[in-house]
């Protein structure tokens, strides 16, 4: 996918992520992120569009530390969080192909990367505020939600701070059953995963399913769609995979 998509992604999913967090109102319960209610959620997300903007704006070559949270509420909430994700479209969609900034994972460009990053931080969080205001959620194309398990599987979990390991080696095949050839093997040790985009050899355990529902289950918002072979190591998946800020 090309930057200019994820910046559009991430816009559309930002307004709907507002519209639905002003809809639930901000002290509702947020099933998916269930020690959240929707204060917080739109407190921490309004926060990281401001830390990836800065970074994009103010190209800064190395680590910078976040703004914090802010101490609001309600509409001035809101407000707050519109004014900071139309600052990360605006940067993103402006910046310069060959801006310098630090980035986190391996990407084509710091641009590359900070786009991508944002626009499935923002889809993921948008399902927690969907879920909050009840209802269904809204679709997640199928190629987006591909290009999200790869970042997953082949980004954050291939960093040494990755807490899914296993004692024994063992095997989880990733299927996405709508996309055609989108499949993973992932080898998991007392190492850090190792995940390849391919159906590489025997499997201990297979989840599948269609690429959106499998997405958000990897990002623990909803069950495995479908689970063969040895449960447990699905289950290992889902104990120890959570991606938290700290």
């Amino acid at each position: 996918m090309e930057t200019a998509e994820f910046v559009e992604i991430l816009d559309r999913e930002g307004r709907l992520l507002a519209a639905a967090a002003e809809e639930a109102g901000t002290d509702a319960k947020v099933p998916t992120c269930p020690d959240w209610q929707v204060r917080d959620l739109l407190r921490h997300t309004g926060m990281v569009h401001r830390w990836a903007a800065a970074f994009v704006a103010e190209g800064h070559s190395s680590y910078h530390p976040d703004g914090g949270l802010p101490d609001l509420d309600g509409d001035e909430l809101l407000a707050w969080f519109r004014e900071g994700h139309r600052y990360l479209v605006d940067t993103l969609a402006s910046a310069a192909p060959d801006v310098q900034c630090w980035h986190f994972l391996p990407a084509p460009s710091p641009l590359a990367f900070w786009a991508r990053r944002q626009a499935h931080e923002t889809t993921v969080h948008r399902v927690d505020a969907e879920s909050a205001r009840g209802g269904g959620p809204s679709t997640i194309d199928p190629g987006f939600a591909v290009d999200g398990i790869d970042e997953l599987l082949r980004g954050f979990h291939a960093r040494p701070k990755s807490k899914v390991r296993s004692e024994e080696p063992r095997v989880l095949r990733v299927r996405a059953t709508d996309t055609g050839d989108a499949v993973w093997t992932v080898r998991l040790s007392q190492e850090p995963p190792v995940a390849v985009r391919e159906s590489a050899g025997d499997a201990d355990c297979e989840v599948a399913g269609p690429a959106a529902q499998l997405y958000l289950a990897l990002w623990n918002r909803l069950p495995f769609p479908a689970v063969t072979g040895d449960t447990a190591v699905a289950a290992l998946w889902s104990e120890r995979s959570a991606v938290t800020w700290s």
